[in-house]
């Protein structure tokens, strides 16, 4: 077999804006699954014991189901309730349930984590419990939650290959449709490969970035 990159020539268009449809589907289901994690993680350490049992049952289904299943529920079942949503915006709600029982758990420890001294200074200075959360506990626990989030995320690009499944042309899907028309299978994917490779490590890399930078106050109190 002669190895030639140079017939993908014509395709590398093609691919890029497979990439594109990629990286907008992980970068809205981040956001999504930060707002999902973070309700179902309020839920859980909620004093309600109802709220407690339903982000328990969210969790426990979503992280429990393989993601093709809920992705195929989604974009094949719900036409049959009479529920039409495209592929693209399939893919970022099912990244986005599937992507939060995750989230819930990584934010849920970063507020259990909270010193009880910096809530019972908020109390005694007069915020109510409601302002106490969303602009002490809640800020803090994103912070310092950064990087795991950042593995949700590059865990949610290397799922979103999935998205192929329902016609969505995003990498993995553009990368077969290239194969189909070339019958270079090896090329395509070498080239397939290191485009995943690439884009895990420059969001590790940023995601490092961002971290360093919301917690440097920490940094320099150890140092």
């Amino acid at each position: 077999m002669h190895f030639d990159l140079s017939i993908l020539l014509p395709h590398l268009g093609f691919l890029a804006r497979g990439a594109e449809q990629t990286a907008a589907a992980c970068a809205l289901s981040l956001v999504g699954s930060v707002v999902m994690g973070a309700l179902v993680a309020i839920a859980r350490t909620s004093a309600s014991a109802l709220l407690r049992r339903i982000a328990f049952v969210y969790v426990d289904l979503f992280r429990n189901v393989p993601f093709i299943v809920q992705l195929f529920f989604f974009y094949y079942g719900l036409p049959e309730l009479g529920i039409y949503i495209d592929a693209f915006t399939t893919g970022v709600v099912a990244l986005s349930i599937a992507g939060g029982a995750y989230a819930s758990d990584i934010i849920r420890a970063g507020i259990l984590a909270i010193d009880q001294g910096i809530i019972d200074a908020a109390e005694v200075s007069g915020l109510s419990r409601r302002k106490i959360f969303t602009r002490i506990v809640l800020p803090i626990a994103l912070r310092t939650s950064v990087r795991p989030l950042g593995s949700v995320l590059i865990n949610m690009i290397l799922t979103s290959s999935i998205l192929s499944t329902i016609t969505l042309n995003e990498l993995t899907g553009s990368a077969q449709i290239v194969v189909s028309q070339t019958y270079r299978p090896f090329e395509v994917y070498v080239v397939l490969l290191c485009a995943y490779a690439a884009l895990t490590y420059l969001v590790s890399l940023g995601v490092t970035l961002l971290h360093r930078h919301l917690n440097r106050d920490m940094m320099e109190a150890v140092d």
